[in-house]
């Protein structure tokens, strides 16, 4: 029988971009002040809990927010830049009203969810999927009967939840993936069960920064 791995599964605090609804993706742009504290805040929140380890993405944003909880648990962060945000290609550092008026073609399907769209030159949802699933699966299957601590962005948090609820990619979004937000998935091979998602009892204020 296989041992499930409980995954703790947390987005990065807050960006001026995330505030001014700018397209980041892999752009690495560090947390602001409201981030900087979600982080701390995360680290509080988790304090309690025992982890065999804590994975990262390596961008900037990302690892600000991890560093608070691997002081307070002791733990040293594994980067790994699979865990990074979709490439948004030409989309990164517009705004989305900015791309929906220059690009509305571009800006419909990406809206569309097409699997292949890639924001020419960027990463197709279809690939994303497969980098972010891939990723996590690899992680889970290190840690059999553990838990895990890792830290990561929305869209990687989005391919998850996806999967793990079945809910098809082309779906709406109508779950919440709150910047600071702390989610539990457990994996045992290809069961996937979310505990909980888009804990927040820790933070004061958080963005869900959907597109307009």
């Amino acid at each position: 029988m296989r041992m499930a791995t409980r995954l703790c599964l947390v987005r990065h605090g807050e960006t001026a971009w995330n505030a001014e609804g700018r397209v980041q993706g892999q752009t690495d742009v560090p947390l602001n002040v409201i981030g900087a504290a979600q982080a701390s805040a995360v680290g509080v929140a988790l304090a309690g809990e025992r982890f065999a380890a804590i994975y990262s993405s390596d961008l900037t944003r990302v690892r600000q927010t991890a560093e608070p909880a691997a002081q307070r648990l002791g733990l040293a962060i594994r980067y790994d830049a699979a865990l990074r945000e979709r490439h948004y290609g030409m989309f990164e550092t517009h705004t989305y009203r900015e791309v929906r008026e220059r690009f509305p073609d571009d800006y419909a399907r990406f809206r569309n969810k097409e699997l292949d769209y890639d924001f020419r030159g960027g990463e197709s949802l279809r690939l994303f999927n497969q980098r972010a699933l891939g990723c996590v699966r690899s992680l889970a299957a290190r840690h059999p009967g553990e838990s895990i601590l890792v830290f990561t962005h929305g869209g990687v948090l989005e391919m998850l939840y996806r999967h793990a609820t079945a809910l098809g990619l082309s779906a709406p979004r109508e779950f919440e993936i709150p910047n600071g937000a702390i989610n539990w998935v457990e994996v045992s091979g290809e069961s996937w069960n979310v505990q909980r998602w888009a804990e927040r009892a820790h933070l004061e204020n958080t963005l869900d920064d959907l597109p307009e």
